[in-house]
Order: C-alpha cells, then structure tokens, then sequence
C-alpha cells in the first residue's frame, strides 16, 4: 500500500519541476521579448541574445555546482619562457577590466593594483583566486615595489564629473602616481605603456588629430586637472625614456564604450543610454553640433596590447575614425533603445571640444591596428549590460560580463 502511494508521488513532484521549468522558459522569453519597446525586429534579435547569454551563465553555474569549488574561464598554459607577469594599475575599472580578461585569457600573471575610486572589484571577481591572479587595494600616490615585465599604467579617473570632483587628487594620480609607476619601471627594467587620452588635444583647431598636432588646451580651465595631467604625464614618460633608458609606450585613447561602464560617469554613451532606458528626457548640452568618435572597447584593448609589445615608442592613436554629432548619436540610442524619451538641450558646458575625431594611420602602419567592431553591435551589448544593472536589486543578483572566451 506504502509503495503504491509513493510511486504517483514521486511522479508528481517530477511533473511540477518540468512544468516550474516551462513557466519559467516562458516568462523569461515574454521579459526578454518587451524588455525594448523598438522595432519588432530588433526586440526579438535582442531578446534572443539575451537568453543566449542566460543559458551561457547558467550552464557556468551548474559546471560551479557540480564542481563543489569555484571555477575560472580556461587560460592558455604559458612556460615561464612565455609568460610575463604584467601590472595593471586601474586594472578593476572599465577598461582595465577588459585588459584583465584579455592577459589572463593569453596566460600571463596578472596583478591589478586600485583604490576603487572609480573602480569595482565585481569587475574582476570572476577571477579572485585564480594561481595567475592577485588583487592589490593601494593608491600608486604611495611608491609600489612588486616585480612585473609590464606595466599598463590605466589608473586616473577619466570622466569629467568625476576627475572634476576631486581636481587635485586627479593631478596628484598623473603625476606622482605616473612617477612612481616610471620609478618602478626604471628599477625592474620594465615597460610601461601610459594610457594617455585624446583631451591633450584640448579643442582642437586641426581636424582630424594626428599625434604631431600639439593641442589646444586651455590651462586653468575645468577640464585642466585631466588635460594637462595627462599631457604632463607623456612628458615624465618620455623624460624617463631619454634619461633612464625606460621603455614607454602612449596610447591616445578617444572616446570608449562598453559593458562595465559605470552607469553614473557623466560620458555620453552612459548618459544617454542610461535616460533613454529610464524613459527620462536625453540631455543634448548645446546645439549637439559637436562630434565625437566612439570606439568600443574590445578594439581599445586589443589595440593597447599591440602596443605594448611593439617596437614603436611614439604616442599612437587608439580611436574610431567614424565620426557623429552628439545629436546623431542620441538619436541612434533612441532609436535602438525605444520608450518616450524626448532630446532636450542644455547649456553648453565650459571647454566642451567641439570636434573629436582621430587619425589612425600611424596606428594602422606600425600595429596593424584598427577598430572591428561596429558601432550598432556594441550599442546593442552595452544596452543590455545597463538593462540588466538597472534590474538588479539584490547583490546576489550579478551582472557578469563573462570574458571572451564565453562569447560565440
């Protein structure tokens, strides 16, 4: 009598895990299916990216499970002939986050030194743990001794609320910090690849920039804690190298782009994106008739590592040469995005370059190097990064970009 009960009860209980399993396939492609009020077409390409990249998180997670242990993407096996043990300062930010799961991918012994000023430890934590991987909390205003081969030196808030913030501590993080950085790459014999930026071209008045254009930077201005931090920095790097025989490399990076953004940076792809998905009112400061070039940031990345382990010691441009006003671009996250949002207009703000786009030939000559990825597609992988932060209510609930390798 006992077993007769017990078989229709096991039975039953199988029956209501399927049929959970169902609703909750069912409910997740209806959220996936309106989550972007655009195009039909665009929402279903959407949508099923989405639950690609679920199904990819949750076949990791099953993999942790069974395991009982924490695991790590598959990095390629480096002999100790190969294998280079590479500094990252800023390397828990938006693009060192990147560069992170690039040179672990690769193999190499990766340490990553912030102060989590504008850097997140979710961004790397997949990695916590890993035999290749070490984590530092310090501020590279104070000296560092660790031995490296290479030293990608990212660290210096780079949007304009947030290095306007603190101005001081943002000309301290140039200067000493590059210093000390130099310093170091002078007494290990490393390399050290500066990520300089294209506002030490200020506003400029040659169009487009080549790297033997000097600039047009006022200052005292706002923007000058950064402009002229940055343009100081290339100065120590290039003092070092004619001194003190360090190696140096400097990348000019232009406008960047991509999941891992902090959503409250104050650029313009996170702004924008970032209203439009709030149904907010999008905030076009002037006349939008100033144009910018954004790259997405697996270009930057791959661009930054070719770079640094080239021949080439003079500044190189790392940008998109595609060029759009900042009204354009509004109008194409609008567009993708969907909902009421209106373009607004606002005072133009003070020192605002009015025209950003750069000349990549010398990065095309000397590293082969040009940007891959096309500007819709990773509008598309932002939007959905930012979508998902915006549902997220509880820590448990990550917004993991996983490393290339996870990526079909």
């Amino acid at each position: 009598m006992t077993l007769h009960l017990a078989i229709p009860r096991r039975m039953l209980q199988k029956r209501f895990k399927m049929a959970a399993a169902c609703v909750l396939f069912l409910l997740m492609c209806t959220v996936l299916y309106h989550g972007f009020p655009s195009s039909a077409e665009e929402r279903l390409e959407r949508g099923a990216n989405e639950l690609v990249e679920e199904i990819r998180k949750m076949e990791h997670k099953i993999k942790t499970l069974e395991q009982g242990k924490k695991t790590y993407p598959e990095v390629k096996f480096l002999t100790y002939k190969d294998r280079k043990r590479i500094l990252i300062t800023g390397g828990a930010g938006f693009v060192g986050s990147h560069l992170v799961d690039s040179l672990m991918m690769q193999g190499h012994e990766v340490t990553v030194v912030d102060n989590f000023f504008t850097g997140r430890k979710r961004n790397v934590e997949h990695w916590v743990g890993h035999e290749n991987f070490e984590m530092l909390h310090h501020d590279i205003v104070n000296p560092l001794y660790i031995e490296v081969d290479q030293i990608y030196h990212l660290a210096s808030p780079a949007s304009p609320p947030n290095y306007m913030y603190n101005p001081i501590k943002t000309l301290k993080t140039n200067t000493l910090g590059t210093i000390n950085m130099l310093g170091l790459a002078k007494r290990v014999r490393a390399r050290l690849l500066l990520a300089s930026t294209s506002e030490v071209y200020g506003d400029p008045e040659l169009h487009p920039q080549n790297e033997d254009y000097w600039g047009h930077v006022n200052p005292i201005g706002p923007r000058a804690c950064y402009d002229e931090g940055k343009r100081v920095a290339e100065t120590m790097c290039y003092a070092y190298e004619k001194q003190e025989n360090v190696e140096v490399r400097v990348a000019r990076i232009f406008n960047t782009f991509g999941p891992r953004m902090h959503m409250n940076d104050g650029r313009v792809v996170s702004n924008f994106i970032l209203q439009a998905l709030q149904n907010e009112s999008i905030t076009v400061y002037g006349e939008g008739e100033q144009t910018r070039s954004f790259q997405y940031v697996s270009d930057l990345v791959d661009g930054l590592m070719l770079l640094m382990n080239s021949n080439f010691s003079q500044p190189v441009n790392l940008g998109n040469p595609e060029e759009h006003t900042i009204m354009e671009f509004a109008e194409i996250i609008l567009s993708m995005v969907g909902g009421g949002s209106k373009i607004v207009k606002k005072t133009a703000m003070e020192d605002d370059p009015q025209r950003r786009k750069p000349d990549i030939s010398r990065a095309m000559k000397y590293l082969g190097w040009k940007p891959m990825v096309p500007l819709k597609l990773g509008l598309n992988k932002t939007i959905a990064y930012f979508h998902n932060e915006l549902r997220r209510s509880r820590h448990s609930e990550r917004n993991f970009h996983m490393p290339q390798v996870f990526q079909v």
